[in-house]
């Protein structure tokens, strides 16, 4: 596997392997891997000949009270996991590359960015748009792979790229969870013994609220109140907790369509997400 920091070295190597018609995945990421990017790079592997992977964990999309300066990095750990996947180049910019003197270019969308993470973060997916266009630039994909678990940002880049004209296919990749059902995430070395235990509130809430609609419910109240019971058992205070339609993240008061239920809670001082999907 080749490892680049160079913008330029980058683009020098995938133009010779679209020489030879190599069709380009792509799985943008900010480190830290863990088995759910893995999965991504397995995904990526199934549909694309060269495989390129980016950590680079973007400054912009972190708000001044986030943990932009604890957030988890280790690029040699990061690395042996890529090669060992089959990823077939890791790039790994610099802050000052991605974001030299005198960039001044953001992008944005107006209406699917907005409630769910978009209102608690502010300025995130702005920053998400921004870094992920660049590295779209960048790399030129055929196709980019992106996980389910973070669904609006996954919402969120479908839209750009249709409403740009992008020739790029996206795939999202299922939710990887562990054993007890907690979410994948990098953010889970934060939580303390208790806490682990304590957010595993948010796929119990989940799969209760799936096991309901499978059943036949329907009523999006009905629901949320179901999975509000179980927060509160376990003393979770979810941050946001909705139910939307999956393909568009627009509220629905019944579910009559493919839907998604979201959350979002802090769990000691560890933000979490989660969704799960209601319907096939």
């Amino acid at each position: 596997m080749k490892i680049v920091d160079s913008i330029a070295r980058l683009k020098t190597i995938l133009n010779a392997e679209r020489k030879k018609s190599q069709k380009i995945g792509f799985v943008p990421t900010m480190g830290a891997l863990h088995d759910g990017h893995l999965s991504l790079i397995a995904l990526a592997k199934q549909t694309a000949d060269f495989v390129v992977a980016s950590v680079f964990v973007n400054p912009t999309q972190f708000g001044p009270n986030e943990d932009l300066d604890a957030y988890p990095r280790d690029l040699d750990a990061d690395s042996h996991k890529l090669k060992a996947e089959g990823c077939d180049l890791l790039f790994a910019p610099t802050t000052t590359s991605m974001y030299p003197p005198g960039f001044e270019t953001d992008v944005r969308l107006s209406v699917t960015t907005q409630g769910l993470c978009g209102a608690h973060r502010p300025g995130h997916f702005d920053g998400v748009t921004t870094v992920v266009l660049k590295l779209f630039g960048i790399v030129g994909p055929d196709v980019a792979v992106f996980g389910r678990k973070d669904y609006q940002q996954l919402t969120v880049i479908r839209r750009m790229v249709e409403d740009l004209c992008l020739d790029i296919e996206i795939i999202g990749a299922p939710l990887i969870r562990e054993t007890d059902g907690l979410a994948m995430s990098s953010r889970n070395v934060y939580l303390s013994k208790e806490d682990r235990t304590r957010a595993l509130a948010l796929s119990r809430a989940l799969f209760s609220v799936r096991e309901n609609y499978q059943s036949g419910e329907r009523q999006s109240e009905v629901l949320l109140a179901q999975a509000r019971d179980i927060f509160k058992q376990h003393n979770v205070s979810p941050e946001y907790l909705e139910i939307r339609r999956a393909d568009n993240l627009q509220t629905i008061e019944s579910i009559e369509d493919i839907a998604v239920m979201l959350v979002a809670a802090k769990v000691g001082s560890t933000r979490l997400i989660d969704n799960i999907q209601l319907g096939e």
